[in-house]
Parts: C-alpha cells; sequence; structure tokens
C-alpha cells in the first residue's frame, strides 16, 4: 500500500462522507462531534428535509440550511414527554439546594491550570498530591493550605492564600457550581473539582444557605429542567440507533453519552 493510500485510511468517514481532510488533526471529543452532526445531517436528507445537494461542512460547520434542517428533524424525531406535577416536584425535593435565593460559600481555592502543551496526567498528580496534603492538615489551622496555595496555585489569589472570600453561584464557573451549592460540607473538598481553567483544590470555610423558594415561584424552572433531562436522554437514545444503522471509518460511538450533550 502506497502512502497515499495510507493517508486516505486515516480520514474518518460517516457512509463514505469524510469528517476531515487528510490535514487535520483531530481530538476524539471534536471527532465525535463532526460524526454525530454528520449523522443528523444525512437523516435529514433521507427524510427529504435537506436537498442531497447541500454542501459537505467545511472544517464541521454547517450550512445554515443543514443547521435549519437538522433542527426540524429533531423536533419530529425526539420523542419528549412533557413533566407531570408530580415528578417535577420530586426533583424538586431531591434538589433543593438548586431552588434556594442568597446562598453564598465562602472558599479559597488552589489552581492547577490547564494551559497549551502541558502533560495533564503530571499536572493531575501534583493536584491530587497537594489535596492528599491539605486535607491531611484540615483543621489545624489552615497554615497548609495558604502555604500550598502561595507555592502552586497559578491563580492570582494564592498571594492571599486562595482566598476568594464571599461567592455566589453566579460568580463561579458551572462545573464548580455543582460541588460547591447545595452541599452541607465544611473544609477541604475529598475530591478535586474539574473546571474550564484546570484543576480545584477548594476549602470551604463557611456556608450561608440563604433562603428556600418556593415550589411554586420556582415551578417554571423545575419544568425546564425535566424538560432538558428528557431531551438528553431522548437525543442519546437517537444517536445510538442512527450509528448503529452507519458505517463509520475512523471513529467510534459506542460511548454511551453522545458529546453533543456532554
Amino acid at each position: 500500500m502506497n502512502v497515499k493510500a495510507i493517508s486516505h485510511v486515516l480520514v474518518a468517514s460517516v457512509n463514505g462522507i469524510p469528517l476531515h481532510t487528510q490535514e487535520e488533526v483531530l481530538d476524539p471529543v471534536d471527532l465525535r462531534q463532526r460524526a454525530c452532526m454528520e449523522l443528523l445531517r444525512q437523516a435529514a436528507q433521507r427524510d427529504g428535509l435537506l436537498s442531497m445537494d447541500d454542501d459537505l461542512p467545511r472544517s464541521g460547520v454547517l450550512s445554515q440550511e443543514a443547521s435549519d434542517a437538522i433542527e426540524q428533524w429533531l423536533d419530529c424525531n425526539l420523542n419528549v414527554p412533557e413533566p407531570t406535577e408530580e415528578a417535577c416536584r420530586r426533583h424538586y425535593a431531591a434538589h433543593a439546594g438548586r431552588y434556594r435565593r442568597g446562598e453564598r460559600v465562602r472558599m479559597r481555592h488552589i489552581l492547577f491550570a490547564v494551559t497549551p502543551g502541558v502533560d495533564v496526567s503530571a499536572l493531575r498528580s501534583r493536584a491530587e498530591s497537594c489535596l492528599l496534603d491539605v486535607r491531611c492538615h484540615d483543621g489545624t489551622g489552615g497554615a497548609a493550605f495558604e502555604s500550598a496555595a502561595g507555592e502552586l496555585s497559578n491563580c492570582p489569589s494564592g498571594q492571599q492564600g486562595g482566598d476568594l472570600g464571599w461567592v455566589t453561584a453566579e460568580e463561579c464557573a458551572p462545573e464548580m457550581v455543582r460541588e460547591l451549592f447545595g452541599q452541607v460540607e465544611i473544609g477541604v473538598l475529598p475530591r478535586l473539582v474539574h473546571s474550564r481553567f484546570g484543576l480545584h483544590v477548594i476549602e470551604v470555610l463557611e456556608r450561608d444557605p440563604g433562603s428556600q423558594m418556593a415550589y411554586e415561584s420556582v415551578e417554571g424552572a423545575v419544568q425546564h429542567a425535566l424538560r432538558q433531562q428528557a431531551w438528553v436522554t431522548a437525543l442519546r437514545q437517537c444517536m445510538q440507533v442512527l450509528a448503529a444503522e452507519a458505517v463509520l471509518h475512523g471513529v467510534s460511538l459506542d460511548e454511551a453519552q453522545s458529546p453533543l450533550v456532554q
């Protein structure tokens, strides 16, 4: 087999449609993202919602016609039931911490930033070692945490021992909100917290729980949350069916979670 043929083999495709050029190098998440969108684009074509002459995506960018057709196809094919009041009230009771007004936490952190070219495995190892060390000294006055923040943190707050003061959910990255709010833990959190900025060792110093909002005042938000959960479930099931019916080359969609909904 010549070099040209080998290069061609390395181009991933969905039902013969290439997902990238031979020059493009995609990480697995981006590759699966393109594969999912191409499956949906082809489904829209098959059902007559999009012209068979639609321009192929360039660098993963769909035509406006394809985007509109995919949205229409999903509206027609995803079975998203309306949440019942009983389901909404169960969700509200199980996630009461999400529906509080004025909740705050006083916290400090040590940030291990993920930057271009960083060895993520080595970074995680350093972060986990730091977490273990500060947890061993938790409750001894905080000197170990302050020292580690000053020495290791990639955040300017490291010069103040990692102190971020009082913060609300609106002031935090969404990934951190899930770990920090609606909880009761005080002290160093037992696991690293991942965010778009990197890996965080976090200590919660105090909590102000705020006030619980009545179900009636957040009913719309609860309904929206359950609709979104149902939509995500339906989309995952749909992508599994489309992938099972397709000829995939150079890309795997066996993962339970589609990158479209992560």
